[in-house]
This record gives structure tokens, C-alpha cells and sequence, in this order.
């Protein structure tokens, strides 16, 4: 093999390396789906106080922008309040219930929040 062909080959196995760890890095798509209707929720009914996204501020001040909350404790433990209706101090926060299936993708949300940035 000529020093060209393996020159090529070893930049195709690079290209292929390189697009292999990008892909790898990508959710399956019922994961993807997941986190898109829980993106959905959170717009739905969090997005007016909260900031749902990587970079924005939150809305009300004093709501936590969603992609902090993991630092503070970890968003699974959310699942249980999410079924029972969040309830907090403040009086602008309403009380809301999710069903099962849409906790799951809720939370699948809050964790694609802590990728890194």
C-alpha cells in the first residue's frame, strides 16, 4: 500500500472516529422523544416563571432557571412531588400534577439540562 493510500485511509478512519464519538453522544431517539415532550411540559407550564433553556435568565427572579437545579439536589428526587403536586412557599407558584409518563419525560428534560454547556 502506497504512503498516499494509507495517508487516506488513516484520515478516513479519523473522519469515522470523529463521527462515531459525535453520534455516540446523541440520545436514542425514544430518549430524544422523551425529552422533547418534557421540554413541551416545561414550556407548557413552567417557562412563564422559569428558565427552561441553557442560557436565559429565569423570568421571576426568584424561580430557578431549570438548568441549575441539579446542582442543588438530584432532579430524580422531583418524581414523587411531580405526582403528589408541587407545592411551595411562595404563593405565585400553582400546584399541578403530573401522570406517570409525563414525570418520566419531565425529568428526562431536567437531565439533558445537565449536559455540559
Amino acid at each position: 500500500m502506497s504512503s498516499t493510500s494509507r495517508s487516506h485511509e488513516g484520515r478516513s478512519l479519523a473522519l469515522a472516529a470523529g463521527l462515531a464519538a459525535c453520534l455516540a453522544g446523541l440520545p436514542a431517539p425514544a430518549a430524544a422523544a422523551s425529552i422533547q415532550r418534557g421540554q413541551t411540559l416545561a414550556r407548557t407550564h413552567c417557562a412563564t416563571c422559569h428558565a427552561i433553556d441553557r442560557s436565559s435568565p429565569s423570568p421571576l427572579t426568584i424561580a430557578p432557571p431549570f438548568r441549575d437545579l441539579h446542582r442543588n439536589y438530584p432532579v430524580e428526587s422531583l418524581s414523587e412531588a411531580l405526582a403528589e403536586g408541587i407545592m411551595t412557599g411562595h404563593p405565585s407558584m400553582p400546584q399541578f400534577r403530573f401522570d406517570p409518563d409525563q414525570i418520566e419525560d419531565f425529568i428526562a428534560f431536567l437531565k439533558s439540562l445537565e449536559r455540559r454547556r
